[in-house]
C-alpha cells in the first residue's frame, strides 16, 4: 500500500471502525479514532456511588459495592505493507453487588442516573433475596478498612490512546518491511491497548478512583522454503506490560545481551530489531536447525519461556476456587489441595523455589493500587523454600485457609461483569548470587536454552504437562552449538519444579505475561505478568515433536 493509498485508510476507517471485525474477544461501542475518553467525573461518581450504598441499605443489604467503569480498547493490525483492520472502542456502565440475607447479588446498568443507579440496586438487592433461599450458609467477608477518598494510576509516560493512528501504523509496517527484507515471507503485527478508568466504592468507606492501562505489540514472522514445501514462524519476543506507550522506546539501558547471540529488553522494546532478527531466525530454521534426539536434557529457560509455564503449573493451580471445585466445569481443578497446604511440608518445588505473588510490581500487567473489593494490593507467599505456603484468596474466600484478609486478587473485565478471583502476578524469586544466562549455559553439559512460548497442553487438574517453545539451542559441553527444531519438553508440575538447579541473579528479571487470560463462566478475560530471570531444570525429558509414534 503506498502512503497516500494508507494515509486515505486512516481517514475512512474512522468513520466506519465499528463493522470492522477484530479476531479477539472486545466490549463496548465504537468509537472514532483519535477519541479520547473524558476524565471521570470524581464528585458526579462519589453522589451516584451513595445512591447505591443508601438504596442497598434501606432495601435490607448487609453489604453494598459500586463500580462506575469507562473501558478503552485500541487496537491496530497489520499484514506486510497493508493496515488490516483498527478497532476503537468504549463502554461505559456501573456495576452494583450486594449482600442481603447473606447472599450475594448482582446487577448492572448502562444507565449510569441517579435512576439508572437506584434501579439497578434494587434489582441487585432483589436477586439476593432470591438466591438465599438456596444459600446453605451465609457468605462472610474477611474486614477491610475503609480507605475513604483515594486514587491510584499506572505510572505511564506516554499515554497511547494520545499517539496518533498513523505514529502506530507507521512503526508496525516498518517492522513488517524490515522483516521481509532480512527474509520474511508474510509478517503480521498488531498492537493492543487497553485503559480501564474504575470508580469503587463501598459501604465500608472507601472511593476508590483508578486509571489502569496495559500495552501489547506483538507479530509473526512466517519463512517458507518453496522447494521443500516447509515453513516456520516465530512469534514476537515480547511481553505485554502495564506501561504506556514508552515501553515501544527500545532504550539501550534496557538491553540484555543473552546467550546465542539474542537480544532482549527489560521495561522496554524494539519490535523493529525483534521482527527483523526473527526473519533471520526462521531462515536459521529453516535451513540448518537439526531436528532434536529425544531423551533427557538440563533446560536452560528465558524468562519469556517460563512465563507461561509459571502460568499454568502455579498460578492457575493455586487459585482457591480452582482448589475448592468452582473451575471444574470449564478449566479443571488443582492437584495442589488443601490437605496439602495444611501439612506445611508439601515439597512443590527444591530448596531454591520461591514462588510469590504480587500485585504491586510496577510495570505488571496486573499491577494496580486496589482489586475490585477495595482491598488494597500487596505481595505474598505461595512456595517458600520450595514448599507450599499459601494460595491466592479474596474476601470470601480468606477464612478457608485461616486469613485474617483478603490477599487482594478480585477483578472483573467490565462494569456489567462479576468480580470474582483472578490470578495475580505470579512470579519466580531470582537467586542471591551473581550468576547470568551466560553462566549458566558455561555450567551446562547436555542441554537445551528455550526462548518464548510455544504450544503446550496440560491437564485438568494443572499437574501433568507438555510445553514447546520459539527458538531453541543445543548446548553442549558449556557451549551453544546451533539451533534446534520439533523440541517440546514433559513433566508434571511437583517433579518439574523439583528439579529447579539454578536461578540466574535480579540483573536478568524479566516478565512475561498473558494480555487475554480466560476463566469462569460466562467467560472473563484478564491480564497477568509473570516475572522470573532464566532458570535451569535437570533431566527433563524431551520428545521430539515430529516424530510419529
Amino acid at each position: 500500500m503506498n502512503e497516500y493509498n494508507r494515509r486515505e485508510f486512516l481517514k475512512l476507517s474512522g468513520l466506519g471502525v465499528g463493522s470492522l471485525m477484530v479476531p479477539v474477544s472486545v466490549f463496548g461501542n465504537s468509537v472514532p479514532l483519535g477519541y479520547r475518553a473524558p476524565e471521570m467525573d470524581l464528585i458526579a461518581n462519589k453522589q451516584l456511588a451513595d445512591t447505591a450504598l443508601n438504596a442497598a441499605k434501606s432495601l435490607g443489604a448487609t453489604y453494598t459495592d459500586i463500580r462506575i467503569g469507562r473501558y478503552l480498547n485500541q487496537f491496530v493490525f497489520t499484514r506486510e505493507e497493508k493496515v488490516r483492520n483498527i478497532v476503537n472502542r468504549e463502554s461505559y456502565g456501573a456495576g452494583i453487588r450486594v449482600i442481603a440475607n447473606g447472599t450475594w447479588g448482582f446487577a448492572s446498568t448502562n444507565d449510569v442516573t441517579t435512576a439508572g443507579i437506584a434501579k439497578a440496586t434494587a434489582l441487585a438487592v432483589q436477586i439476593a433475596k432470591a438466591n438465599s433461599r438456596l444459600q446453605d450458609e451465609p457468605v462472610q467477608l474477611v474486614p477491610v478498612k475503609g480507605h475513604g477518598e483515594v486514587s491510584w494510576k499506572t505510572p505511564i509516560k506516554r499515554n497511547a490512546f494520545d499517539v496518533p493512528i498513523p505514529e502506530k501504523v507507521d512503526l508496525l509496517l516498518k517492522a513488517n518491511s524490515e522483516a521481509m527484507k532480512a527474509g520474511a515471507k508474510y509478517v503480521s503485527s498488531n498492537l493492543f491497548f487497553v485503559n480501564e478508568k474504575k470508580y469503587f466504592a463501598s459501604s465500608e468507606g472507601s472511593y476508590i478512583d483508578q486509571d489502569v492501562h496495559r500495552i501489547w505489540p506483538t507479530f509473526t514472522v512466517t519463512g517458507v522454503d518453496p522447494k521443500e514445501g516447509k515453513f516456520k514462524t516465530r512469534q514476537a519476543l515480547s511481553a505485554p506490560m502495564g506501561l504506556g506507550y514508552e515501553y515501544l522506546e527500545g532504550r539501550k539501558e534496557d538491553k540484555i545481551e543473552g546467550p546465542g547471540g539474542l537480544t532482549h529488553y527489560n521495561r522496554s522494546y524494539d519490535i523493529v530489531e525483534d521482527a527483523t532478527a526473527a526473519a533471520k531466525q526462521v531462515k536459521e530454521m529453516l535451513t540448518s536447525a537439526k531436528s532434536v534426539t529425544p531423551g533427557k536434557y538440563d533446560l536452560v529457560l528465558d524468562p519469556n519461556h517460563l512465563g507461561l509455564t509459571i502460568h499454568e503449573s502455579v498460578g492457575h493451580p493455586l487459585e482457591l476456587d480452582r482448589v475448592l471445585g468452582y473451575e471444574a466445569n470449564y478449566a479443571g481443578t488443582s492437584f495442589a489441595t488443601i490437605d496439602k497446604w495444611k501439612t506445611k511440608k508439601f515439597q512443590y518445588g527444591s530448596k531454591i523455589v520461591n514462588l510469590f505473588a504480587d500485585k504491586t510490581q510496577v510495570g505488571s500487567l496486573g499491577g494496580v493500587g486496589y482489586d475490585d473489593e477495595g482491598v488494597k494490593t500487596k505481595r505474598w507467599d505461595l512456595v517458600k523454600e520450595g514448599i507450599l505456603v499459601n494460595y491466592q484468596a479474596i474476601r470470601d474466600q480468606a477464612k478457608i485457609i485461616d486469613e485474617e484478609e483478603s490477599h487482594g486478587c478480585c477483578y472483573a473485565d467490565s462494569w456489567n461483569s462479576v468480580q470474582f478471583q483472578r490470578m495475580p502476578n505470579v512470579s519466580l524469586e531470582p537467586g542471591q548470587e551473581k550468576y547470568s544466562a551466560k553462566d549458566m549455559i558455561k555450567d551446562v553439559e547436555k542441554g537445551i536454552y528455550i526462548v518464548g512460548r510455544g504450544s503446550y497442553s496440560i491437564d485438568q487438574q494443572r499437574y501433568n504437562f507438555q510445553f514447546g517453545g520459539t527458538l531453541f539451542y543445543e548446548i553442549k559441553d558449556g557451549e551453544i552449538t546451533g539451533m534446534l527444531n520439533d523440541v517440546a519438553y514433559q513433566s508434571n508440575t511437583q517433579e518439574f519444579w523439583n528439579s529447579c538447579s539454578k536461578i540466574c541473579d535480579k540483573s536478568d528479571y524479566r516478565m512475561f505475561g498473558s494480555f487475554f487470560d480466560g476463566k469462569g463462566q460466562p467467560s472473563q478475560s484478564s491480564a497477568v505478568s509473570h516475572g522470573s530471570s532464566t532458570t535451569r531444570f535437570d533431566q527433563v525429558n524431551v520428545i521430539n515433536t515430529a516424530r510419529k509414534i
